[in-house]
């Protein structure tokens, strides 16, 4: 059994960490494939007191202080692993992390960063000659990305990665499916994000414009960081939803929005977690646009997409109502069809295989370089 040490924000908890859902569906994928997985997360940001589910058995976690002694024993458990593993985005240390774990992995070990938030991180590269992950990045086998298609992978490539391939977003069918309705979910619009300064435009475009326009329909906004008092009359604040929750907010209002960061709009073919979610629970999406929508789902078959908030409002006033639940059961159908984390996880396995071949093949060189 190949053993992973995956060192990313955290597996076991959704509280201001959007990866969590993608963590959990890429892993478990993995562990069906035949790799043991030990996800090491800090005790940061009050996560673990918010914690959505406990640890499962498809993964081990170790849960470690948040100080440089924590950091330290956490990083020194890379070298029992064949491959290594540094999620972008912890939150705490991440250079730090990124140095101590790539240091402690075996020779023959195979070094990867993922990267949940490739816009971010390479525009940090860019800014900065001294990065430390563009420091590293000729030392590194493989960067995998949550999405981002070739403008991520060719970017990647110019600043000195051997390899870049994306492993998309997807549907566990196990956790996010149609659920029974909830009252507390009923409206018109549902809208599930943390208040990030990098959506803030697109949100009072495609979500707060719409609920202006329209007092007379009902919208709820789920996530962290919403000030009520600041927002239109007729959204109702939830605050944040636990995963568990989320199939029946998908489910319940008569559409779901989705809204891409700007950072993530700019790049393209960068579905959301979210967008994923929403179809897999037969939901009907409203998402803003983004170049590469349709490698995922159809627009207006399986997906309306919307250009500004004036489209949003003219779905909510003039489709019909069985129009909404039409688009939700053909969204389900297509990601169940093609985009699953199993079927993610059958592509990753196989880029891992061929990149952990050539590691070892360069394993005595860096045993020399090393020494």
């Amino acid at each position: 059994m190949t053993r992973v040490a995956f060192y990313g924000s955290s597996l076991l908890s959704s509280y201001w960490n959007g990866a969590a859902t993608y963590y959990r569906g890429i892993i478990k994928a993995m562990a069906a494939q035949g790799y043991r997985v030990t996800f090491h997360e800090p005790d940061a940001f009050d996560r673990q007191s918010h914690r959505d589910i406990e640890v499962p058995d498809w993964a081990e976690v170790n849960v470690w202080p948040a100080t440089p002694e924590g950091l330290a024993a956490a990083a020194a458990q890379a070298a029992d692993a064949d491959i290594v593993v540094k999620a972008s985005g912890v939150g705490y240390a991440d250079d730090e992390i990124l140095r101590q774990v790539m240091a402690a992995a075996r020779p023959d070990a195979l070094r990867i960063f993922w990267d949940v938030d490739a816009p971010a991180t390479l525009a940090e590269m860019r800014q900065n000659p001294n990065d430390a992950l563009r420091r590293m990045l000729p030392d590194l086998d493989l960067i995998l990305t949550y999405g981002g298609g070739d403008p991520v992978i060719r970017a990647y490539r110019e600043l000195g990665a051997r390899d870049c391939v994306p492993v998309y977003n997807a549907l566990d069918p196990a956790t996010h499916h149609p659920a029974p309705p909830q009252p507390r979910f009923q409206a018109d619009l549902g809208f599930l994000a943390n208040r990030l300064p990098d959506r803030e435009a697109r949100v009072a475009e495609f979500f707060l414009r719409p609920a202006s326009a329209l007092p007379g329909r009902q919208f709820i906004l789920g996530g962290s960081g919403w000030q009520p008092e600041h927002l239109p009359g007729n959204i109702r604040c939830l605050g944040h939803v636990r995963t568990g929750d989320h199939n029946a907010f998908n489910c319940t209002p008569r559409a779901v929005l989705n809204v891409a960061r700007d950072s993530m709009a700019a790049t393209g073919f960068s579905p959301a977690t979210r967008v994923f979610e929403a179809a897999g629970a037969g939901g009907c999406l409203i998402t803003d646009y983004w170049e590469g929508i349709e490698l995922f789902l159809k627009p207006d078959e399986e997906v309306l997409v919307a250009r500004d908030g004036q489209d949003v409002a003219d779905f909510l006033t003039n489709l019909p109502p069985e129009r909404f639940g039409q688009i939700g059961q053909a969204a389900l159908r297509r990601v169940l069809a093609e985009h699953t984390y199993d079927r993610r996880a059958e592509q990753l396995h196989r880029v891992l295989t061929d990149a952990a071949a050539k590691a070892k093949a360069a394993a005595p060189l860096r045993s020399e370089v090393a020494l």
